[in-house]
């Protein structure tokens, strides 16, 4: 894994995210959250919007 690959963070019907390699097929159940960039600057994105990690239908 190299620190310049590109990857998305990616969101569910749940509004639960992850980072996806870009390029890559999505997942089946995953969208794009429209922010790509290395896997730190994702990461810190998701730290960033992801404040409350419970499932939608928890909520």
């Amino acid at each position: 894994m190299e620190q310049n690959d590109q990857y998305c963070v990616v969101r569910n019907h749940e509004e639960q995210f992850s980072i996806w390699q870009a390029g890559r097929p999505m997942p089946a159940g995953w969208s794009q959250a429209g922010v790509t960039g290395t896997r730190a600057e994702c990461l810190a994105h998701i730290e960033q919007v992801w404040t409350d990690m419970r499932p939608l239908s928890l909520r």
